[in-house]
C-alpha cells in the first residue's frame, strides 16, 4: 500500500520551516541573532567621520557581525587600551581570590602590603580593603589628573599612592585614581610570586587564546596597574564575550562563577559621567538597555549588553590631546542608535518571519503546494 503523498510533503515543508527552531532546541541553545546590516553600514559611515577612531568591532551571540579598521594598529595588532586596563585587571583580582591568593573582598590591604606600607601613610589606611581598591573608594586623594605627573615620576609608585592624604572615608565616594589599581598590581605580584604580566598571560591569555605583550613597569619592576595594557581589538572582543558568557569559555570556567555579577554590581558613581561603577566596569543605560562598559583615555571602549547578547569594541587614538567627553558620548550614541536599535529591528523581523511561516494562511499555502506537487508526482509516476 502506497503512503499518502500530501501528508508526507506537508511534513517535509513543516520540517524545512521549523528546522532552525528544532535544531536550536536539540542543541539546548538559542539560534544566533543578527543586527540589521543597514544599521551596521550606517554605523561605520558615521564612525569614519570621527577623527580619533581606530577600530570598531561588533559581535552578537559570539558571532562577529562587523569589524572595521579606520587607522592606527590593525585588528590583530596590540593597541594601548589605557584605563580600560582596569577592567582586565579586575578579572585577575577575581581569579586571585578564587585561588586563595587573597582572602576576599573585605580583606584589609595592610595585611597584604608588608614592607610596601609607607611609614607616613595616614591611620585611615587600616580601613581600606580590596573591595575599596577595585571600586576606587579607598578615600585616598587621586594620583590621576593634575597629580599624575608627580606620581609617575616618583621613585616608589606604590608608596606614593598610599601616602596620599585621605579626602574621604574608605568605602564612601568614588575617587578616580589609577594609583589604587597599581597598589593592587603590586599585591597580586607579591602574593602570587609572578608578575601581573605573567598572571594575565596564564589566567586569561592561555584559556582565551589571546595575547598580552609586555606593557610599562614602575621603577621597582611592578607592571603598571590600571593603565597602558596592550591588547588587540579582536582579543578585547574575546575578553568581552567571556563576561557575556558568565566567565566561561568553551564550556570551561575562566572566571569565578559569581565574579561577573559581583563586578557588575553598582558600588560607586562617577563624579564625571554620573554612571555607576562596579569592579572595573561602568554601568549605564543606552536606548533603554543595561550596558556594562570599560573605558580608557582617548576613547578606548568595551561595551557588553547581556540582554541582547552584544559586545562592542572601540579603540581610538591613545595619545593627547584627548577628544574629550563629547567624543565618548558620540561613541555611546553609535552603540545606542545603530547596534542596539539594529539588533531590535533584526529581532522584530525574525519574529515576524517566524509568525508568518506558521500562520493559518501560510499553512494553507503549504497544503496547496503539497497538493499541487502530489499531482505533479503522480503525473510522472503513475
Amino acid at each position: 500500500m502506497t503512503a499518502p503523498i500530501v501528508p508526507i510533503l506537508l511534513l517535509l515543508a513543516l520540517t524545512i520551516v521549523l528546522a532552525p527552531l528544532t535544531q536550536a532546541s536539540d542543541a539546548g541553545s538559542v539560534p544566533a541573532r543578527g543586527i540589521e546590516s543597514e544599521q551596521l553600514q550606517s554605523m561605520i559611515q558615521r564612525a569614519e567621520k570621527l577623527g580619533p577612531i581606530h577600530a570598531l568591532l561588533v559581535s552578537r551571540d559570539g558571532i562577529t557581525l562587523a569589524e572595521h579598521h579606520f587607522a592606527g594598529p590593525g585588528l590583530d595588532a596590540p593597541a594601548n587600551i589605557k584605563s580600560l586596563s582596569k577592567t582586565v585587571q579586575s578579572a585577575l583580582a577575581g581569579i586571585a581570590i578564587e585561588r586563595g591568593l587573597l582572602d576576599g573582598l573585605d580583606q584589609p590591604i595592610i595585611s597584604l602590603l608588608g614592607d610596601r606600607l609607607p611609614t607616613d601613610a595616614e591611620p585611615e589606611i587600616a580601613s581600606v580593603t580590596v573591595d575599596h581598591l577595585l571600586s576606587m573608594r579607598a578615600g585616598l586623594d587621586s594620583t590621576s589628573g593634575r597629580n599624575y605627573g608627580r606620581w609617575i615620576t616618583s621613585e616608589d609608585w606604590v608608596a606614593h599612592a598610599l601616602s596620599r592624604p585621605f579626602v574621604d572615608r574608605p568605602g564612601e565616594r568614588m575617587q578616580y585614581s589609577t594609583g589604587v589599581w597599581h597598589v593592587l598590581s603590586a599585591i597580586l605580584t607579591d602574593h602570587s610570586g609572578q608578575s601581573t604580566l605573567a598572571l594575565a598571560r596564564s589566567w586569561l591569555g592561555h584559556p582565551l587564546d589571546i595575547r598580552f605583550p609586555a606593557w610599562p613597569q614602575d621603577p621597582s619592576g611592578i607592571y603598571f596597574g590600571g593603565n597602558d595594557m596592550l591588547m588587540s581589538p579582536r582579543d578585547l572582543l574575546t575578553f568581552g564575550e567571556l563576561y557575556l558568557k558568565g566567565g566561561r569559555n568553551n564550556g570551561s570556567a575562566v572566571l569565578p562563577q559569581d565574579w561577573v555579577e559581583l563586578s557588575w554590581r553598582p558600588r560607586a558613581r562617577s563624579p564625571w559621567s554620573g554612571d555607576d561603577y562596579g569592579y572595573g566596569w561602568f554601568i549605564t543605560e543606552l536606548a533603554g538597555e543595561r550596558v556594562y562598559y570599560g573605558r580608557g583615555y582617548g576613547g578606548q571602549l568595551l561595551h557588553v549588553i547581556p540582554n541582547l547578547g552584544i559586545v562592542v569594541v572601540i579603540t581610538s587614538r591613545p595619545t593627547p590631546p584627548s577628544a574629550g567627553g563629547s567624543y565618548v558620548s558620540a561613541l555611546h550614541d553609535l552603540v545606542a542608535t545603530h547596534v542596539i536599535d539594529g539588533a531590535r529591528a533584526a529581532d522584530a523581523r525574525s519574529a515576524a518571519r517566524r509568525h508568518s511561516s506558521t500562520s493559518p494562511e501560510s499553512m494553507a499555502a503549504l497544503r496547496r503546494w503539497a497538493s499541487s506537487d502530489e499531482r505533479f508526482l503522480r503525473g510522472r509516476h503513475p
